[in-house]
C-alpha cells in the first residue's frame, strides 16, 4: 500500500472523509477535543510558537540579504513567469485576501474595545489596537509563507524535485522523500490545507449571507449558505480546471483592482488625514515594539488575550503555510531569493497595513472621534456584519456594500482555486499540473466539509483543530530551515569549488603556453 503511487491521495481522502463524519455526527466532541488541545498548547507551548515564528522571519531575512540572495528559483537564465503586479495579486488571492475582508473593520474595533493592555474605548486603546493588528498581519505572518515558498521553489525549480513539501527535506533524507517519510509529510500538508480552506470557506459564506441579509433582507439560513457554497464551488472548480494562466490569473488581477477601488473610495470619502496619521503612527509603534510584542507571553496572568489573538493568529499562519507557501512557490519560478523575499514579505505587508489603516482606522475614528458607538456595539454583537454596518456610514453605501460582497466571493474563489491546485499537486506526488479529476474531487470534498461545519455549528472546533496542527507543522518548518540552508550552502560551496578549479586550470595553462611558444 505504501508503495502505491496514489497512497497520499487515498490516505488523505480517507482522513478528510473521517473528518466530515466526525463533524456531522459528533460536532460537540470535535469542538471539545479541539478546544482542550488548543488550551494545552497555549498554556504549555505558546512560547514555542512565538519563538518559531520569530526564527522563520529572521531566517527569511538572512536568506534574502546574504550570499544566497542572488540564487534564482530555477535555472540561471529563467525569467519570472508572471509580471510583478500579477504575482503580488496572486499572493494575496491565495492567502489572506478573504481574511482582510472579514477582519478589516472587526479586528481593530475589537482591540479598541478590549485591548491587550489598559482600558478600552480610549485614545490609547485606539493606538494599541492598530499596533497589535500590524503585529498579527505583519512580517511574522508572511515569513511563514515565504519560508515554505522559497524552500519549495528552490528544490522544485532549481534542483528539479517534485512539487510537494517532502522535496524540501532532500538534503537531510535524500531519496527517502519518495518513501514513507515523504508520503506522511505530504499527508500532513494535505490535511492542513483541507481544514484551512474549508474553515475559510465556511466563515466567508457566513459573511456573504450576512451582507445579503443586511442589504436585501435575504434570510440568514443554512439553505441560503449551502446555496452560496454550491455556486462558489462550481465556479472555483471550473476556474481551477482552466489552469494558472487562465481564470486564476485573471481573477487575481480583478481582485487587486476591486480591492484598490474600495480602499481608494473609503480613503477619499472618509477621514483622509486621520487615515494617514493612523498608518504612520501604527507602523512606527509596530517597528518600535516589534521584538517585545513578538515575545509577549504574559507569564504573570492567565494570558487570555494573547492566547485568543496573538497565539491564535501565529498558529493560523503556520497552519496555512503549507498551502500558501506551495502555491507561492508554484508561481515564483525565475525570481531570485532576494527578489522573492522583498516581494513575498514586504509588499503584501505594506498593502495589508494600508488596508487596516483605511478600514480599521476609519472605523475607530467614527467611534472615538465622532461618537458613533453603534458601530462598536455591532462589532461586539456580530463580526460577520461589521464590514457592512461600517460601509453604511459612507455615501453610495449600497453600491460599495455590493462591491464588498463581490470581492469576498472572488477572494473565496481564488483561495479555493489555490487550495485545490496545491491539493492536486501534492496528492499526485508533486505533479506541477495535476489532473482535472483529482482537483475536482478535492473541490467537492472542501465544499462538503464547509457545508457540514455550517450545518452542525462545528466551524470554531475545526478552526481550533487547525491551529493545534501548528505545533507539528512548526517543528517541521524549523527542520526545513536547516535543510534549506544546507541545500543552498552546498550549492554555493560547489560553485566555489568549480570556480577555484577553473582558476587553477587557467594558471596551469598560462605556465604551459610560454614553454610551447619557445623556438
Amino acid at each position: 500500500m505504501m508503495n502505491n503511487k496514489k497512497f497520499v491521495f487515498y490516505v488523505s481522502l480517507a482522513f478528510s472523509l473521517a473528518l466530515i463524519s466526525v463533524g456531522a455526527f459528533i460536532p460537540d466532541k470535535l469542538e471539545a477535543f479541539s478546544h482542550s488541545s488548543l488550551s494545552f498548547i497555549y498554556n504549555n507551548l505558546g512560547w514555542f510558537i512565538l519563538g518559531a515564528v520569530f526564527i522563520f522571519f529572521s531566517f527569511c531575512m538572512y536568506l534574502g540579504f546574504s550570499k544566497f540572495g542572488h540564487i534564482r528559483l530555477g535555472d540561471d537564465d529563467d525569467k519570472p513567469e508572471y509580471s510583478t503586479v500579477t504575482w503580488v495579486g496572486m499572493l494575496f488571492s491565495a492567502s489572506i485576501g478573504i481574511s482582510l475582508m472579514f477582519w478589516g473593520v472587526a479586528e481593530p474595533v475589537s482591540y479598541y474595545i478590549s485591548p491587550p493592555v489598559g482600558t478600552g474605548l480610549t485614545e490609547q486603546s485606539a493606538k494599541t489596537a492598530m499596533q497589535y493588528v500590524y503585529l498579527h498581519w505583519g512580517v511574522s505572518a508572511w515569513a511563514c509563507y515565504a519560508l515554505v515558498g522559497v524552500s519549495l521553489g528552490y528544490f522544485q525549480f532549481r534542483k528539479k524535485l517534485p512539487s510537494s513539501l517532502s522535496s524540501v527535506f532532500y538534503p537531510l533524507i535524500g531519496d527517502r522523500i519518495y518513501g514513507p517519510i515523504g508520503k506522511w509529510i505530504n499527508v500532513l500538508v494535505i490535511l492542513s490545507v483541507v481544514i484551512g480552506i474549508a474553515t475559510s470557506l465556511g466563515f466567508g459564506t457566513l459573511q456573504v449571507n450576512s451582507g445579503m441579509n443586511y442589504l436585501w433582507g435575504l434570510p440568514i439560513s443554512i439553505y441560503v449558505q449551502i446555496g452560496i457554497i454550491a455556486i462558489v464551488t462550481v465556479v472555483y472548480i471550473m476556474s481551477t480546471i482552466s489552469g494558472l494562466q487562465g481564470a486564476i490569473k485573471h481573477l487575481s488581477n480583478l481582485n487587486i483592482i476591486l480591492a484598490l477601488a474600495l480602499m481608494a473610495f473609503i480613503f477619499i470619502s472618509g477621514p483622509t488625514q486621520t487615515i494617514l496619521k493612523v498608518l504612520f503612527q501604527g507602523v512606527g509603534d509596530y517597528v518600535q515594539n516589534f521584538v517585545s510584542m513578538s515575545f509577549r507571553t504574559e507569564p504573570y496572568n492567565d494570558g487570555t488575550w494573547i492566547a485568543n489573538w496573538t497565539l491564535f493568529y501565529f498558529g493560523w499562519w503556520i497552519a496555512w503555510a503549507p498551502l500558501v507557501g506551495s502555491f507561492v512557490a508554484r508561481i515564483s519560478k525565475g525570481r531570485t531569493i532576494k527578489e522573492f523575499m522583498i516581494g513575498a514579505i514586504f509588499i503584501p505587508v505594506l498593502s495589508a497595513f494600508a488596508w487596516f489603516a483605511v478600514m480599521g482606522g476609519s472605523a475607530i475614528h467614527l467611534i472615538q472621534n465622532l461618537g458613533q458607538t453603534a458601530l462598536a456595539d455591532a462589532v461586539k454583537t456580530d463580526v460577520t456584519s461589521a464590514l457592512f454596518k461600517f460601509l453604511d456610514y459612507f455615501p453610495a453605501s449600497t453600491f460599495i456594500s455590493v462591491l464588498a460582497i463581490v470581492l469576498v466571493l472572488i477572494f473565496f474563489i481564488t483561495s479555493a482555486n489555490s487550495a485545490v491546485f496545491v491539493l492536486g499537486m501534492v496528492s499526485e506526488n508533486g505533479n506541477p499540473n495535476p489532473s482535472h479529476v483529482t482537483k475536482t474531487i478535492w473541490g467537492v470534498i472542501i465544499a462538503a466539509i464547509a457545508i457540514v461545519l455550517i450545518m452542525t455549528g462545528g466551524l470554531s472546533g475545526l478552526q481550533s483543530a487547525l491551529v493545534a496542527m501548528a505545533v507539528p507543522l512548526s517543528m517541521m518548518m524549523l527542520i526545513m530551515c536547516y535543510s534549506t540552508y544546507k541545500g543552498l550552502n552546498d550549492e554555493i560551496n560547489a560553485q566555489a569549488a568549480v570556480k577555484k578549479q577553473s582558476e587553477n586550470v587557467g594558471l596551469v595553462n598560462k605556465s604551459i603556453i610560454p614553454e610551447i611558444e619557445k623556438p
